[in-house]
């Protein structure tokens, strides 16, 4: 299912229905970042505002984007703040909602609806001072192995939406590429469960040199 079109059409329910997957990247973010000093923030798919509200409680400047109108429109809905610029914004097109450098750049649950990753680090790497860090969250590959997908069911059905499988070299060779330096790595369990197959994968890179 076209992306766009499919995160309009679960705007309705996202934040309602049950999705251990949002949930568990939400609390991935905050344990990633809590360490983590930031004060203007780059959100890449900011959808309803999940990590927004969290990432305002540390950051002084927001530009947080979304491909889906949709979304974004429950963002603002929740989140009233002068610190925040929401936009709708395709990343595979060119970055011109950005016009300065940011402490920190992350992409929740997005990554895997885009095919090549190396021209969205190349992107990023540009928009990032010395030092600043990038996060990502994404629904581990183990997971896709067994055939998990980011999904959700309307009075149509279920709707499968367009996603590709990264796997962890893929991330972290793009982000070396690009200059990016790999900070931490975790994976995240239901239930903390480390005898399952683990649900989120978090990456913390670092622009430049990592011991700098």
């Amino acid at each position: 299912m076209n992306v766009q079109k499919a995160y309009d059409d679960w705007s309705v329910q996202y934040d309602t229905n049950l999705n251990k997957t949002r949930d568990l990247e939400a609390l991935a973010l905050q344990e990633t970042l809590a360490g983590i000093t930031f004060e203007s923030c780059l959100e890449i798919g900011c959808g309803t505002g999940k990590n927004t509200g969290w990432l305002l409680t540390k950051a002084k400047t927001i530009t947080a984007v979304d491909l889906s109108t949709e979304m974004l429109a429950k963002a603002k809905e929740k989140i009233n703040s002068n610190k925040v610029n929401f936009i709708q914004a395709d990343i595979l097109q060119e970055w011109d909602f950005a016009h300065t450098k940011y402490d920190l750049a992350t992409f929740s649950l997005v990554l895997e609806h885009i095919e090549n990753l190396e021209p969205v680090f190349d992107k990023v790497s540009k928009l990032i001072v010395e030092g600043g860090h990038v996060y990502i969250g994404e629904l581990h590959p183990f997971k896709q192995y067994a055939g998990s997908k980011a999904r959700f069911t309307t009075e149509e059905g279920e709707q499968v939406v367009t996603c590709f499988l990264h796997h962890l070299s893929d991330f972290t060779q793009a982000a070396k590429k690009y200059g990016f330096t790999i900070v931490h790595i975790n994976e995240y369990f239901d239930e903390e469960n480390c005898n399952t197959i683990p649900r989120i994968l978090s990456i913390l890179f670092k622009a430049g040199n990592a011991s700098s």
